[in-house]
């Protein structure tokens, strides 16, 4: 009896997060799920379709490109915010004045509201009036104003945007695997002859093995899942250079007088549309896992 009332106990505490679970999850992904089969723009009466938005979303040659835009971005973010944490890191867990100081400045980034960042950074790299351009023509380091959210430029500087936002949280995590590494097996390393490039590459990297693929998998999650800081920054222009898929998904269920493609909200096909884009993001992190495992078995 005494063990039953406190196992009752437990759930007592426990029910709250789970009905902010069932309320705030679970019925929004069973909802979608129903409406993905239903032409239905968010009101009046919804009319059963069947598969009719799935075949809508094979010929939808935007919602494709936005799935190559979103590789592109989160490729490209990948490829120099897991370098550039990792050195990071690796300089601040030395001993100098200021260390503490430069931490915080570069982990600020991570706190600060991705919308609010994003209008900053408009401000910066507007084409007009934009201050990076008018530094550098000050300084005569550009013949003329470059449209940084341009056609040319636009994919580029969103992921710039992004590093900068990511590399601290990223950076924190590489320190803390750092931090639980023996400094016996530096010493050692030193004894033996090791510089500090092969105790780098040999021994630092191998030992971050763990903390580096769970970094890998929460950047591959959060670039493919990101879309915030480009909605302010270009609205996924121009002419669709930086649609990501959830911006189009987003789209779908909040229409803007900038978003063309779509008169009025288009919950079903949004649903149909959101269903595919987290089959997509769970097929890249399956992989990835699965690669994982097989590269710890083969050391």
């Amino acid at each position: 009896m005494l063990r039953l009332r406190q196992t009752g106990f437990s759930y007592l505490f426990l029910f709250p997060s789970f009905l902010l679970t069932a309320v705030l999850g679970l019925y929004p992904i069973g909802w979608a799920i129903w409406y993905m089969f239903f032409d239905y723009k968010g009101y009046g009466e919804a009319s059963f379709v069947g598969l009719a938005n799935f075949e809508r979303l094979a010929r939808d040659a935007q919602y494709w490109d936005s799935v190559v835009n979103t590789f592109v971005y989160a490729g490209g973010k990948l490829a120099i915010t897991i370098p550039l944490s990792l050195a990071l890191a690796v300089i601040l867990n030395r001993a100098f004045r200021g260390r503490s100081l430069l931490r915080a400045v570069i982990f600020l980034p991570t706190i600060i509201s991705s919308a609010v960042m994003a209008v900053v950074f408009y401000m910066l790299f507007n084409s007009y009036n934009g201050l990076l351009n008018q530094y550098l023509l000050k300084l005569n380091l550009i013949p003329e104003r470059i449209d940084w959210l341009g056609p040319d430029h636009a994919m580029l500087t969103t992921i710039l945007i992004a590093v900068w936002g990511a590399v601290g949280n990223y950076m924190l995590l590489f320190l803390a695997g750092l931090q639980n590494i023996p400094q016996d097996v530096y010493e050692s390393a030193s004894i033996d002859g090791a510089n500090g490039r092969q105790q780098f590459w040999h021994l630092t990297v191998p030992m971050l093995g763990p903390v580096l693929q769970i970094v890998i998998m929460l950047a591959i999650i959060n670039s493919l899942k990101g879309y915030e800081s480009i909605m302010v920054l270009t609205d996924g222009g121009p002419i669709g250079k930086t649609e990501v898929m959830f911006l189009y998904v987003y789209k779908l269920f909040f229409p803007t007088p900038s978003a063309s493609f779509t008169a009025d909200q288009q919950f079903g096909y949004g649903s149909a549309v959101g269903f595919a884009t987290a089959v997509i993001v769970g097929i890249v992190t399956l992989l990835y896992h699965l690669l994982s495992r097989r590269l710890n078995k083969l050391q």
